[in-house]
């Protein structure tokens, strides 16, 4: 595997986009940090997206700027490992641990600009291991079948929704309501075209919001967890610490 070019935590301006007709045998993995337009799809923060450069590339800023980790890549020989990995190029993919994603960019980057003399032996194994994880939500997930790709749209905008605001009381009855849909079928092709529940992406929108709250301001434990709509505190602390392995005061700390 071989790195031509990486950037991590850049940003752009409100009026950037970025467009490529793509090129056979480059691959190009975007982690957005920010809201992202791909197309005419808005997607939320923490998208990941690996083209295979078999198909035209466009993205821009959605907000006032846009933060992203990307990196531009062949395969050189490695063909066998990209068709083990399985992993689903050119399509969304919501990964649910893209903090720990986003430092390996940041240690594959810090690798590509060292003068270390093993280089090109540690960006092969890293890149490797980025790939695997990605692919970590690829895995399960089954070919988009003919009856969900109509509702593909409107259930993206949907998703944007419930990542945009995780304090509001999302159930399933309210989620099929907004796309007229009824309460099974809503479910069915929710986890169909995601891989996931809808009740899952709620939870990883409030624990999302929850860990840039933590960072970024002071407010309390019982402050964040009403921001992220939990009438509980003591259940928002048990979901965080499932979820992102440490306590939100833990987490706090290392941020």
């Amino acid at each position: 595997m071989n790195i031509r070019s990486i950037g991590w935590n850049c940003i752009y301006g409100g009026d950037y986009s970025y467009l490529s007709a793509g090129e056979s045998g480059e691959y190009l993995l975007v982690l957005a940090r920010t809201a992202v337009r791909m197309g005419k799809a808005v997607l939320p923060k923490n998208t990941l997206v690996i083209y295979d450069g078999s198909c035209e590339i466009i993205y821009s800023a959605e907000e006032e700027f846009l933060i992203c980790d990307w990196i531009v890549f062949d395969a050189e020989g490695d063909s066998e490992f990209i068709d083990i990995a399985e992993i689903a190029f050119n399509e969304p993919i919501f990964h649910t641990d893209s903090d720990f994603i986003s430092r390996l960019i940041g240690n594959l980057t810090a690798e590509f600009y060292s003068l270390n003399g093993r280089r090109m032996k540690m960006i092969d194994l890293m890149l490797k291991t980025l790939l695997m994880k990605a692919a970590e939500n690829c895995s399960h997930r089954e070919p988009v079948q003919s009856a969900a790709e109509p509702h593909y749209s409107e259930l993206m905008e949907l998703r944007e929704k419930i990542y945009r605001n995780p304090q509001m009381k999302w159930n399933v009855d309210t989620m099929a309501a907004d796309v007229s849909m009824s309460r099974s079928y809503f479910q069915h092709i929710y986890r169909e075209i995601f891989g996931v529940s809808c009740m899952t992406d709620v939870i990883n929108g409030k624990i999302e919001k929850a860990k840039e709250i933590l960072s970024e301001t002071g407010c309390t434990v019982s402050q964040v967890a009403a921001m992220c709509g939990y009438d509980n505190e003591e259940h928002f602390m048990r979901q965080f610490k499932k979820l992102v392995g440490v306590t939100p005061t833990q987490y706090r700390k290392k941020n």
